[in-house]
């Protein structure tokens, strides 16, 4: 696979992400922001644990396919990556096009995080299955509340931010896999 490839089809599904999240935004403000860091990281684990159960039971009750989830992932995480960036700010309600920006900025840095580890590991992720994709986001979020537990503290992991940026990344190309940026 060429790294255009990748590219273009990262950059489509990013795309249809930050349509919803804006529109979101437009409707609902920035009311996210009275979420602790904790709080967004449970609402990804609750969809990455929907996104499982699914998978294992083979159907499913309430008409929200997988992608959705997988779209919200990207979202919360990308939300997360901001509030820790706005870690001081108490603003609760913040223009859309500054959080745009916050949202754009966070995306380009996670974009580029995956064209270095896909130099690195040559495009692995395009051989795995999206079954294996959601347990690997479920044990990123089972690091993030480890390291939420110990105060963000680490002694030589790294921290919550590049989780959030390896389940953006993950879930990017789980939607990839599925047909999601065709």
């Amino acid at each position: 696979m060429s790294e255009n490839k990748t590219e273009i089809e990262f950059k489509a599904v990013l795309s249809e992400c930050r349509s919803l999240f804006e529109k979101k935004t437009i409707d609902y403000g920035t009311a996210w922001r009275i979420l602790r860091l904790s709080s967004i990281t449970d609402q990804i684990y609750i969809k990455a644990m929907r996104i499982r159960s699914i998978q294992e039971k083979g159907e499913q009750k309430i008409d929200e396919d997988i992608n959705g989830e997988f779209v919200a992932i990207i979202n919360y995480c990308l939300m997360a990556l901001t509030q820790l960036e706005l870690m001081d700010d108490d603003r609760m309600e913040i223009p859309a096009e500054e959080v745009m920006g916050y949202y754009d900025k966070h995306a380009t840095n996670t974009m580029n995080l995956m064209f270095n580890k896909n130099h690195d590991y040559g495009e692995a992720w395009r051989m795995m299955r999206v079954s294996g994709i959601t347990d690997i986001i479920l044990m990123k979020l089972l690091r993030v509340k480890q390291i939420e537990g110990n105060d963000g503290k680490t002694i030589v992991s790294e921290g919550v931010d590049a989780n959030y940026q390896d389940m953006i990344n993950y879930s990017i190309f789980a939607l990839i896999l599925s047909g999601f940026a065709s």
